[in-house]
């Protein structure tokens, strides 16, 4: 690099990688949103769209005929002449490097809109001056490509512009929409895809070719340092910009002078950072937001000072600057001392905490306290970095810094002589309250990631304070805005809004239908259904092999059907239940695999009193109606062999066959030897799967008989069997319609009429769904206060 007739080499790479352009990446996310929202509203809400435009035209669409005609014209001859002006720009600037880019984009653009299901269609641009002006300028601002064009070369081309050329195109360019509100009343659908489509265009070569913002303004921070008396000689890239900024080391003839720089990228990132905290995290937790990267670059600085007068800072600022580009300039000097290291002695371990109590005497956090960022000189522990840093810290952030400061000393040292020496320096309250920020959502990633193996060392903290301090138990402290357990019931609450509506609509004739119904043999089915929980909370007592409370687990079960029921495939109930185990005492592995084994029993005993019921039922009921198809057949067994398959021939899903799941079946497998060898628990994990499954079949055949009947238990048993498993395999959750709709069909199929068959399913899905469902939610939120799950 030559700046000012003298040569100045720089070592290193100075391009950010493709991954870390977040600016380029968000303009590309966004135009495909756009472009998604464009193709969505045109296929499905055009109507709507339509008529509001209509009604907005109504109003705003005050210009007479001669005056909108006008309009038009003016307009159209800017749009005409709207991509010459922007070449001429780019030519009077030098932009020499854009001009393929400009053309590229236009073209691409252009072409993306012209590909039909018969090839390509090219513009029929007729370039003779008709006599009315409008027809001439309509065929080129009614066309969707040149729409596209425009926004693509204006993508391009945007970071090469003046900021005030660049807005004042870009409006002109966007002013279509307005103007043909007042014109033409209704906005075309082709011109908005243009946009969208001509957006993207360009936001995909600006992110593979790059912008001139790229470029590193290294010659200012070589003339910024002149000024202030300063020669840099050489450079040399100590990291590529990536999400933190591209740091590079001066050479100076006296010292050298670190050097970092923040782009456009660093800018995007960091807003992007700092509102996924401030949405995740408590207010508490966060510190205000800057509004500039300058703002926070300076922040930094401040806080270094700042440090620096308490006499614990590693390094000071020596520059702050605002560069060419939208670069901002932040140089300090290099860090002093010596890094931290295990085999320093407890000397230095207690100068950390000495330090740190320091700085929240003066209401200063840290806020980054990883091992890259601790010295240690003349046996005087400082500290570094200053990012994360925050004068007038809350107590939140205080505890965080002693929490972080924690997990690094006990990783060096140990965590022992870590907790120890904390508990001297800052005493055993401080400490408790901070180790309860010992935990994945507290810790930030990059502190874990600083640290070997960081949820095993901060278990081992936890312990260490634990019988340290004497305390009876360390609270985890919430730091996010919403627990886990309010994420899972929201969750929950919506896939129960969405399964519930479809039943909420059919209720009026459904209500109308209960008016012949016989009541009794509806509480027969609801006693039914009350005694399946009951044989449920059994099996899975016995598999847990009596750890747990028997009472519990049958008010959990309650609660599992409304996990069971938001969720797909049942997969909610299966998590609630392994939870709802570990609360119980059992281990991870031990309680999946009870519930694993339970699972497997009532699989088991569902295929074997299928078999048996279909026996019984024979061909003469109807049964082979129930029967999928050769075709169906066929294809079950194509797309099974295809699983088996792609398991064989890809090595990760292979490993993880291997290492997950096969244990799981291994410890299943054992399970069901044992139980073989022990008859009693056998009988009661037998006996509770099959009242599970007989229970639901009696609660159906009840809930038909309360509207007339027309057909027998063992029909019901092998419609409930079949159908329930048919239905299992459908994505909605707890098989809402599927499930409706495979019963129907098999009563259908057994001759049952429509008129008995439709509301005695429906009144079983009351009994058996829907009744569970609304009491699950209030189980489940009792159950979560008293932290059984």
């Amino acid at each position: 690099m030559r700046v000012d007739g003298r040569d100045v080499p720089v070592a290193g790479n100075l391009l950010q990688p493709l991954v870390r352009r977040t600016s380029d990446i968000i303009r590309v996310v966004s135009a495909a949103a756009l472009l998604g929202v464009v193709i969505a509203g045109s296929l499905i809400t055009r109507n709507q769209w339509d008529a509001l435009e209509q009604s907005v035209s109504n109003i705003v669409g005050v210009l007479s005929p001669d005056q909108s005609n006008a309009v038009y014209i003016v307009y159209g001859v800017a749009i005409l002449a709207l991509p010459f002006g922007v070449l001429i720009g780019l030519i009077a600037g030098r932009k020499w490097k854009l001009l393929a880019g400009y053309a590229a984009a236009a073209l691409l653009a252009a072409l993306a809109l012209s590909i039909t299901g018969t090839g390509i269609s090219t513009p029929t641009w007729d370039l003779d001056v008709p006599e009315r002006l409008d027809t001439f300028l309509a065929q080129f601002l009614d066309d969707s490509r040149w729409i596209a064009m425009l926004a693509a070369a204006l993508t391009v081309s945007g970071p090469g512009l003046s900021a005030k050329w660049r807005r004042a195109w870009w409006t002109l360019l966007l002013a279509f929409v307005p103007m043909h509100l007042v014109v033409s009343t209704v906005v075309p659908a082709r011109s908005m895809l243009g946009l969208a489509v001509g957006w993207l265009v360009g936001a995909v070569i600006v992110l593979l070719v790059g912008t001139p913002a790229l470029e590193v303004p290294l010659d200012a921070a070589v003339r910024l340092f002149h000024s202030r008396g300063v020669t840099v000689r050489s450079f040399t890239v100590v990291r590529p910009a990536g999400p933190g900024p591209l740091v590079l080391n001066a050479h100076t003839p006296d010292a050298d002078v670190v050097v970092e720089l923040y782009g456009q990228n660093q800018r995007s990132g960091g807003a992007l950072r700092q509102s996924w905290r401030w949405i995740t995290l408590r207010g508490s937790e966060t510190a205000p937001l800057h509004a500039s990267m300058r703002r926070a670059v300076e922040h930094r600085a401040l806080m270094g000072l700042a440090i620096k007068g308490l006499g614990a800072a590693g390094s000071h600022p020596l520059a702050v600057a605002a560069l060419d580009r939208g670069w901002t300039l932040y140089a300090h000097s290099l860090p002093i001392g010596d890094p931290v290291e295990a085999e320093h002695d407890d000397a230095t371990l207690g100068a950390l905490w000495s330090a740190l109590h320091t700085l929240h005497e003066n209401q200063i956090s840290h806020g980054d306290l990883h091992r890259n960022e601790l010295r240690v000189h003349d046996g005087k522990a400082l500290f570094c970095g200053f990012g994360h840093a925050e004068l007038g810290a809350s107590d939140s952030q205080m505890q965080s810094d002693v929490a972080q400061l924690l997990l690094t000393t006990a990783d060096l040292f140990g965590s022992q002589r870590a907790v120890a020496t904390a508990i001297d320096v800052l005493g055993f309250e401080t400490v408790v309250a901070a180790s309860g920020r010992l935990t994945k959502s507290a810790i930030p990633p990059r502190i874990r990631q600083s640290v070997r193996d960081a949820d095993k060392t901060m278990k081992a903290v936890r312990l260490e304070v634990l019988e340290q301090t004497g305390a009876a138990k360390i609270e985890a402290e919430q730091v996010t805005r919403f627990s886990r357990n309010q994420i899972i019931s929201l969750v929950l609450l919506i896939g129960l809004v969405y399964v519930a509506y479809p039943f909420i609509s059919a209720v009026p004739a459904f209500v109308t239908e209960l008016g012949s119904a016989n009541w009794w043999w509806a509480l027969l089915g609801l006693a039914v259904s009350a005694l399946t929980y009951v044989g449920a909370g059994a099996a899975l007592w016995a598999c847990a092999l009596g750890k747990v409370s028997f009472w519990n687990l049958t008010v959990m079960q309650v609660a599992n059907t409304f996990a069971a029921t938001t969720t797909p495939a049942g997969v909610g109930g299966l998590a609630l239940s392994v939870r709802f185990l570990q609360k119980g005492g059992l281990g991870t592995v031990r309680a999946t695999a009870a519930v694993a084994l339970q699972q497997s029993v009532q699989v088991i005993t569902h295929v074997s009193l299928l078999i048996f019921f279909s026996v019984v039922a024979g061909t003469s009921s109807g049964l082979s109606n129930m029967v999928p198809g050769n075709t169906v057949l066929y294809l079950i067994a194509g797309a099974a062999f295809g699983v088996v398959g792609t398991f064989m021939f890809v090595p990760k899903l292979r490993r993880w066959l291997r290492v997950a799941v096969r244990p799981q079946i291994k410890e299943v497998l054992g399970e069901l030897g044992e139980l073989a060898r022990d008859p009693k628990r056998f009988s009661i994990i037998i006996l509770g799967c099959a009242a599970t499954t007989l229970g639901a079949a009696l609660a159906l055949w009840a809930s038909i008989e309360a509207f007339g009947g027309g057909t027998t238990f063992v029909t019901v048993t092998v419609v409930t069997m079949i159908g329930g498993t048919l239905a299992s395999a459908a994505p909605t959750p707890g098989g809402v319609g599927a499930v409706e709709a495979a019963l129907i069909g098999g009563l259908a199929a057994f001759g049952v009429p429509a008129s008995i068959a439709v509301p005695s399913v429906l009144l079983y899905r009351v009994l058996t769904c829907w009744l569970p469902v609304f009491l699950g939610w209030p189980t489940l939120r009792w159950l979560t206060k008293r932290d059984m799950v």
